[in-house]
């Protein structure tokens, strides 16, 4: 009989959060150097519903949660912190992480920005 070979946990040292906060949401994922995730969540999977979710106290409780996941299963113990988009989230959540206890090596702001965008609309007529 074939056993099936048992999910061995490793010990991750340095992690990456990647934190995407939209007006809507706030989603937060843990990976580790090569960008395999070890852990996610988002404010809706702490348990917000509606526009509940788009705020900063939901932002922090998820990424409290992510980590401490991460920490638990993983010792990621230093995180380079990726930041993404607009909402209302995004510095709420980095001081969630910074009381956490996690070494901070890097912030870094990954929104995109366009370089010129979409052709605009025609002017208004009236």
């Amino acid at each position: 009989m074939a056993t099936k070979a048992k999910n061995i946990k490793k010990e991750v040292g340095l992690g990456r959060i990647y934190i995407s906060a939209s007006f809507n949401n706030t989603l937060v994922t843990i990976t580790n150097a090569q960008g395999e995730t070890l852990a996610w969540g988002s404010s809706g999977a702490s348990g917000f519903k509606g526009t509940r979710r788009a705020t900063p106290y939901a932002a922090t409780t998820a990424v409290e949660s992510v980590l401490n996941k991460a920490k638990n299963d993983f010792g990621v113990n230093e995180v380079e912190i990726y930041v993404k988009g607009p909402g209302a989230g995004r510095d709420a959540a980095l001081r969630a992480v910074r009381a956490a206890g996690v070494r901070i090596s890097l912030i870094a702001d990954i929104t995109p920005v366009p370089h010129n965008g979409p052709r605009p609309k025609k002017k208004r007529r009236v």
